[in-house]
């Protein structure tokens, strides 16, 4: 009678489950970053290449800009196609994508886009960093923070905002969308 024999040890990868070590998201991901650059490069040909003060014309930071996003995009399709992203952390979230929390940021970013004209840069801007900071803090699986948690953010946000607007509407003299004529809200 034979004794059965352990089978050797498979090393198992040091990946979780998470989809953020999926190949295809990872794949997915490059494309999507060599698609920005490519729009980005093409926004570019629109605008004109005169040459300003010093010998560079506007169109040149988006060009800049294209190529560092296309080389980066080459890179992490390489890393992708040839086993993974390298050095990637385990992520501090859900093993699945939160679309609770993605509502509460889309609702930050979508409410400033809509509001900003009718209550002014402020307070859109505070109210996008109070919604943002709700579904941060709900995709990294921490409560949401309720009333209290809402105010104080509201706080933070007005606090951020505030110094933002002073300094292009008074210093600067660039005209952002205000509650008042003022200048200051």
């Amino acid at each position: 009678m034979t004794q059965p024999t352990e089978s050797p040890q498979v090393p198992q990868p040091a990946h979780s489950a998470h989809s953020s070590h999926s190949v295809t998201l990872q794949v997915l991901l490059s494309l999507g970053v060599i698609g920005v650059a490519a729009l980005l490069a093409y926004g570019a040909t629109q605008i004109p290449s005169e040459a300003g003060y010093a010998g560079i014309g506007p169109n040149f930071l988006p060009w800049v800009v294209a190529a560092a996003l296309l080389l980066c995009g080459g890179l992490l399709l390489r890393q992708a196609l040839t086993g993974g992203f390298q050095d990637l952390d385990e992520a501090s979230g859900a093993a699945r994508a939160d679309w609770h929390a993605w509502a509460w940021v889309s609702a930050g970013v979508l409410a400033n886009a809509a509001l900003i004209e009718h209550i002014g840069f402020v307070l859109s801007c505070a109210l996008c960093f109070m919604l943002a900071v709700r579904g941060l803090r709900l995709a990294a699986g921490k409560p949401g923070g309720g009333l209290m948690g809402l105010l104080r953010d509201a706080a933070i946000g007005l606090l951020l905002a505030a110094p933002v607007y002073w300094l292009f509407a008074q210093l600067l003299a660039v005209n952002l969308p205000g509650l008042t004529d003022t200048g200051w809200i």
